[in-house]
């Protein structure tokens, strides 16, 4: 009897480890992917840099111009590039929202994001994963799942001798260093086997897609995208942006506009407005207007369109159909401006006339960005790309696996 119990155990090991082995074989394939959140690529930025590394694999993999959400801002479409969903679902509607009681509020809270991340569908599979961002906000927004959680604004001395100082965040260098966060991973920690890299956008805010240093960074980066491809053969490397970033040459404040015109309104906010007032001061291309009570709407619509600047006026309801939006998070109307024209809070005036070197985003002229799929074996038809929401989406899909 002691020996059958003997066999029984090792009949028992044996199977455990099969079970173990066939996990691994179904949930990983051995195989990694890096996803690349590049803020600010656009396709001006895409069609103007060399990119030789990118463009060559580019060449033997895929890539589709797909819109961006809007509004064309960083949290609503890194949201929904993370979750794979429209912000009807996961309820991030921009960088900054009026809540439930009525107070302006940066969305950056995990709380606020109603749909699982990339990170926790993956965990659910037993697949390790990490967040690396050159933004802090997106540590704090969407770090749901993930194993490791990294950003240059507040690494630690562990990250610090790994990589070295993390240059500032007003900087093309800091996305460098987020970039070789995620190349040291792909190193050093191969049970890591999803990688999402977040840049920031303020080379964009700095350079046109055409003046040399915007080229010479995004040369860098590309040299970056290659060392990853090196270093991870077996990674598939997903690619895809938030928005464009345009110059824009006037700025509005549509609460003082309107007062002009003697209509009041409770208060016109922009979804783009952040912590990071170098960036783009707080002006979009949006703005959420949000009205004393119902019956004020027809005068203030009527009164938004007298406005120079103002290109569409939306209702919530409309908005919400027309861009997926979460009808809560948004204002009672939603309006939007031409290519120039950014809306936000101004100290002086109900108008600024902006510096020719000031770039930003928001509205519909910068929703046309890249998707780019680079050493996939398998992958959806190029039917179902039509968002950037949709570059990862697909990953948990046993049916690709």
């Amino acid at each position: 009897m002691k020996y059958a119990g003997r066999y029984l155990i090792v009949f028992i090991a044996l199977l455990l480890g099969q079970i173990s082995q066939a996990q691994e074989k179904q949930f990983n394939h051995g195989k990694r992917v890096v996803i690349i959140m590049m803020d600010g690529f656009g396709m001006s930025y895409f069609n103007n840099a060399p990119m030789p590394h990118l463009k060559a694999m580019i060449a033997k993999s895929f890539f589709k111009q797909v819109n961006a959400l809007m509004p064309t801002v960083t949290n609503a479409n890194n949201t929904s590039i993370c979750t794979g969903t429209f912000p009807e679902v996961n309820g991030i509607s921009g960088n900054f929202f009026l809540n439930d009681k009525g107070e302006e509020e940066y969305m950056e809270d995990k709380h606020l994001v109603l749909a699982p991340t990339i990170f926790q569908k993956l965990k659910a599979d037993g697949i390790k994963s990490a967040l690396l961002s050159s933004k802090k906000k997106s540590t704090t927004l969407l770090p749901e799942g993930a194993d490791i959680v990294v950003s240059p604004e507040t690494a630690d001395t562990s990250w610090v001798n790994r990589i070295g100082t993390p240059p500032e965040i007003y900087s093309a260098e800091v996305n460098y260093w987020t970039m070789k966060a995620g190349i040291y991973l792909l190193k050093n920690r191969k049970d890591i086997r999803c990688i999402y890299i977040h840049t920031t956008d303020y080379p964009m805010h700095t350079w046109a897609p055409t003046d040399s240093s915007s080229i010479r960074h995004l040369a860098n980066i590309d040299n970056l995208i290659g060392q990853i491809s090196e270093t991870a053969p077996d990674a598939t490397i997903l690619i895809t942006a938030d928005h464009d970033v345009n110059h824009k040459s006037r700025c509005i404040d549509v609460k003082k506009a309107l007062q002009l015109q003697h209509v009041d309104i409770k208060l016109a906010l922009s979804p783009e407005k952040d912590k990071y007032v170098k960036h783009h001061r707080g002006f979009g291309g949006a703005a959420y207007v949000y009205l004393n009570k119902d019956s004020d709407l027809p005068e203030v619509k009527k009164a938004l369109y007298k406005i120079k600047g103002i290109e569409t006026v939306l209702t919530r309801a409309e908005a919400a159909k027309k861009y997926h939006l979460p009808p809560t998070r948004i204002g009672d109307l939603i309006v939007l401006g031409d290519s120039t024209t950014v809306f936000g809070d101004l100290e002086n005036g109900a108008e600024e006339d902006l510096p020719e070197t000031y770039r930003s985003h928001g509205s519909v002229y910068e929703i046309k960005v890249p998707l780019i799929i680079l050493n996939a074996e398998k992958m959806p038809p190029a039917s179902y790309f039509n968002y950037n929401k949709d570059l990862a989406g697909w990953l948990t899909d046993k049916k690709y696996w």
